[in-house]
C-alpha cells in the first residue's frame, strides 16, 4: 500500500483532549516523511493546532456544519485526503468522510455508525484500558503499521507544540523579576475543582518576595473568583477574561509554573515544559493514570492513601496547598 500524501485528524471535543493527540501528528510525520497533516477540531481549538508544527492546515467543525452537507463534503474533498482518522468519533463528521469518498477511513469498532462510514476499524476500550488517553489515541495508528504503544515522555516529545514568544499585551501581564506562577482555579465544570478557599491559602503561601501571582480564566469565571480570591495582594495580577487563547498561550509559554485541575490550560503547560501541577482524584475514569498532564516539567497530585472508590471532591479538597507548594519549590 503506498504511504498516504495526506491524512485528515478529527478530533472534534476539548483543549486537553487536542493536546493529546498532537503526538499523533508527530508519530505519523516519522512514519512518513513528508505527509501533510490536517486537523478538524472546534473552532475554539484552532489557537493551540496552530502552535504545533506537525499540523499543516487546520479546518473546524463550526465552519463545516455552517455550509450545506453537500458544501462540507466538497470541503473535505478539497483537503485530499488520503486517509482519516476519527480520533473523536463524531457520526456527522463521519458521515461527511464516507460520503467525500476518502479512501481509507478509520475510526473504532465502538460506535455503531463507524460500521457503517469506516472502512478500517480499531477495536479497544477506553473505559476499561490501563492506558493514558494520549496512547490510546496512538491505537487508532495500527492500520498505517503503527503497532507499538510509546511511553508518556517520548509521547510528550512528539507533540510539536511550542508557545509563541509574548507579545507587547501579554508582557504587560508578567514581571521580570519575579517566578510568574499561573494558577487557574475553574475549569467550565470539565473537572472536579480545587475549590477558591485552598487556592486562596496557596496566594497566601507563595512568598510576594519571589513569586508573582497571575489569575487566568474566562471573564464568567472570574465574576466567580474575584469576591474569593486577594486580588488586592501586591503579588497577584488577575488576567481573568482579558486574554484570549492565543494570548494565553503565550502567557503559558512565558511563564514558570501553572496549577489547575485537569483542564486544557494545564496540558498547555506541560506541553511548553514549564512546570505544571495537576490537581487529581484516584477515581477512574478521571484519575491521573488516563489523563496526566505530559512534558517534562508536569506533575499529578493527588491525595495521599485517597480511596480511589471514594468522593472525587474530597480526594481533592485533601490535597493541601502546602503540598502544591513544595511542587513549586522542587
Amino acid at each position: 500500500m503506498n504511504a498516504p500524501r495526506t491524512i485528515l485528524l478529527s478530533r472534534t471535543d476539548s483543549i486537553g483532549d487536542v493536546m493529546l493527540t498532537l503526538p499523533m501528528a508527530g508519530l505519523l510525520k516519522e512514519r512518513f516523511p513528508g505527509v501533510r497533516i490536517v486537523f478538524l477540531g472546534r473552532g475554539y481549538t484552532a489557537p493551540v493546532l496552530r502552535c504545533c508544527v506537525h499540523v499543516d492546515e487546520v479546518l473546524t467543525l463550526e465552519e463545516l456544519k455552517a455550509l450545506s452537507d453537500n458544501a462540507a463534503m466538497e470541503v473535505l474533498r478539497n483537503a485530499r485526503a488520503d486517509a482519516v482518522v476519527h480520533v473523536f468519533p463524531q457520526r456527522t463528521v463521519a458521515q461527511w468522510c464516507s460520503k467525500a469518498g476518502i479512501p481509507r477511513r478509520i475510526g473504532t469498532s465502538h460506535r455503531w455508525w463507524h460500521w457503517l462510514t469506516c472502512n478500517e476499524r480499531v477495536s479497544f476500550s477506553r473505559r476499561r484500558s490501563e492506558l493514558h488517553e494520549a496512547q490510546l489515541n496512538i491505537k487508532l495508528l495500527q492500520p498505517f503499521g503503527i503497532t507499538g504503544i510509546p511511553e508518556l515522555g517520548p509521547l510528550a516529545q512528539r507533540s510539536g507544540f511550542a508557545a509563541p514568544p509574548p507579545d507587547v499585551v501579554v508582557k504587560g501581564f508578567l514581571r521580570n523579576d519575579r517566578r510568574n506562577i499561573i494558577l487557574h482555579p475553574l475549569s467550565k465544570g470539565s473537572a472536579v475543582e480545587w475549590g477558591m478557599d485552598h487556592f486562596s491559602a496557596l496566594i497566601h503561601l507563595l512568598d510576594p518576595r519571589r513569586y508573582h501571582v497571575i489569575i487566568t480564566g474566562t471573564e464568567h469565571e472570574a465574576a466567580r473568583y474575584r469576591s474569593e480570591l486577594p486580588l488586592n495582594s501586591a503579588h497577584v495580577t488577575d488576567a481573568g477574561g482579558k486574554l484570549g487563547l492565543d494570548r494565553l498561550i503565550q502567557l503559558i509559554g512565558a511563564c514558570d509554573a501553572l496549577v489547575a485541575a485537569s483542564t486544557g490550560p494545564l496540558h498547555i503547560a506541560a506541553a511548553c515544559g514549564i512546570r505544571a501541577i495537576g490537581l487529581y482524584s484516584p477515581k477512574r475514569p478521571i484519575h491521573p493514570g488516563r489523563w496526566a498532564p505530559i512534558g517534562k516539567g508536569a506533575v499529578s497530585l493527588v491525595a495521599e492513601g485517597a480511596d480511589p472508590e471514594g468522593d472525587p471532591l474530597m480526594h481533592i479538597r485533601a490535597i493541601t496547598p502546602q503540598q502544591v507548594l513544595a511542587q513549586l519549590e522542587a
